[in-house]
């Protein structure tokens, strides 16, 4: 009875030492590095736990000075696995290798059974190798292979970079055969001087990448045939299987969102042209009073413009790499560049927007917009074009047209022309009736100047010292000759009827009391060229 209480109590503080054990390597399995066990050049185990008081490290290295004396001595190198609870121990021969804990696979999806056999795997192949580096007739072997590899790779590069020269011997002529086909009328759409050295750099790129390849392939064939560089070389293919597995992956998780990406794109563009073809018949007389032949192509362009960028944002998340956070910064990046450098851009364009819809300015209008005076050319969605009549091409900013005021000589005119007007001021002891008849006659001997509708003369002002007159007249927008070339010429005229009639073109100005009183007697009233009424009539 006695010796079955003290083996009871026995069990018991063995018991509770193993608890104790377990609980203090529990305890220091979080503090513990992991530690790799690495033989020959290759990796055999990653422990991660504490076991019989030894830490991941001290595991490590008392593992690696077994195996590699037992590799030393030659003797039995069996690998085997043998169950301790619910570990394993890695037998090499009749010697343990090391252990495999439960918790050294942590984080993975192996129970404990598959990682020791895998460890034991691997250690198999440690042995293997070992003695296959022990092994001259192997050694000679694979030096053989490899200096066979080198010979075939030189011949690979070697022919590369003739097929490389060949294909630059041959380009030159395929180019200029294929760029001169490509004509519209008797303009060639492509310059084979320009798509020559594009071709040969893309070439070039060809022809390095093909070398590239091939030496790496050759490395890996080469580090392969011996056995401590054969992880090395391992390692090289299944990183480029990797990459090429991850391209065709990605290329291949890619297509349904393309399609979809491709079908929201031809809707839209089908939308589109629906919509053109609607806007076409819209800007028919009589349908929409803003929409006519002039705000059609903005119109239709913005009606575009809308339905591609709601394509656009309908197909963003179905494009490759939508979701990724490269895609998104960018995305962020661009938009706020756009949104901090676009704000005149927005303006320029509203600013056409404006113009075009409310029709202040049209192609081939006569117009003067603040200290500048020209015939509309263009007017864009930002800039509007002027040629003055000096020759030369004034581009102005929308922004710059709504702002100022503007003046249209060619919007109220009879038919086809433009206003030309000018401005001179005569003396009260002028008879106005004269100097009217003399504006006029200046305007029938100019050349450009339409009789239908006639020149008209306002008096427009009654200064101090003198009336002013304006001659207002209609010119033809058919005449090679520019609205500044008119004038100087109505101008010569003006002075040329003046001096023929012996008035002063002149601005008088107060300075005393004058001998004679500044009026015209009745007798004068009709001084030539002026006509009395009934002569008029006559």
């Amino acid at each position: 009875m006695a010796k079955r209480i003290v083996a009871g109590c026995c069990l018991l503080a063995l018991l509770l030492i193993s608890l104790a054990s377990q609980a203090s390597e529990q305890a220091s399995v979080a503090a513990a590095e992991p530690a790799e066990l690495k033989v020959a050049n290759r990796s055999i185990m990653v422990f991660h736990a504490t076991v019989l008081g030894e830490a991941p490290a001290a595991r490590a290295r008392r593992a690696e000075a077994v195996i590699n004396e037992r590799l030393d001595e030659g003797v039995d190198s069996r690998v085997s696995l043998d169950t301790v609870q619910d570990s394993f121990l890695v037998l090499l021969g009749d010697r343990r290798a090391f252990i495999v804990s439960p918790r050294d696979l942590v984080g993975t999806d192996l129970d404990t059974r598959q990682g020791a056999e895998a460890a034991a795997q691997r250690l198999r192949q440690v042995v293997d190798e070992a003695q296959q580096a022990r092994s001259p007739r192997f050694l000679l072997t694979a030096a053989g292979l490899s200096a066979a590899a080198t010979l075939v790779y030189i011949l690979l590069v070697k022919l590369c970079v003739w097929l490389h020269q060949k294909a630059l011997s041959w380009l030159p002529k395929r180019v200029r055969k294929h760029a001169s086909a490509l004509r519209i009328g008797h303009t060639q759409l492509v310059d084979s001087s320009n798509l020559y050295p594009l071709l040969r750099r893309l070439l070039a790129l060809v022809r390095w990448t093909l070398v590239l390849l091939l030496t790496y392939e050759w490395l890996s064939f080469v580090l392969q045939r011996f056995p401590y560089t054969r992880p090395w070389g391992e390692s090289l293919n299944l990183y480029l299987l990797g990459l090429l597995r991850h391209v065709l992956t990605g290329i291949i998780d890619a297509i349904p969102g393309l399609l979809i990406a491709l079908l929201i794109f031809f809707i839209a563009r089908g939308i589109s042209a629906f919509s053109k073809r609607l806007l076409e018949r819209l800007a028919r007389p009589g349908s929409i009073s803003w929409l006519t032949q002039e705000t059609l192509q903005p119109t239709t362009r913005l009606t575009s413009l809308a339905i591609w960028l709601f394509a656009l944002a309908m197909a963003y998340p179905y494009l490759p790499g939508a979701d990724t956070e490269a895609f998104k910064g960018l995305s962020v990046l661009i938009g706020l560049m756009i949104s901090l450098g676009a704000t005149s851009v927005v303006g320029q364009a509203a600013a056409g927007l404006i113009l075009t819809y409310t029709r202040t300015l049209r192609p081939g209008e006569y117009v003067r917009i603040g200290e500048h005076e020209g015939t509309v050319t263009e007017l864009g969605m930002f800039t509007t074009t002027i040629r003055t009549g000096l020759g030369e091409v004034l581009t102005l900013p929308n922004s710059m047209i709504t702002g100022a005021v503007t003046k249209n000589y060619s919007r109220v005119v009879q038919g086809q022309g433009y206003v030309v007007d000018t401005t001179v001021t005569i003396g009260y002891d002028t008879p106005w009736r004269q100097v009217e008849a003399m504006l006029l006659e200046a305007a029938r001997r100019t050349d450009g100047v339409l009789d239908s509708p006639r020149p008209q003369v306002f008096q427009t002002a009654l200064s101090d010292f003198y009336p002013e007159y304006r001659l207002v007249a209609q010119a033809v927008p058919s005449e090679p000759r520019p609205r500044a070339e008119l004038l100087t010429l109505l101008h010569a005229n003006i002075q040329d009827v003046f001096n023929e009639f012996g008035v002063q073109i002149m601005s008088p100005h107060y300075l005393g009391d004058p001998a004679q009183d500044k009026v015209v007697p009745k007798e004068q009233w009709y001084s030539a060229p002026a006509a009395r009424p009934n002569e008029a009539n006559d």
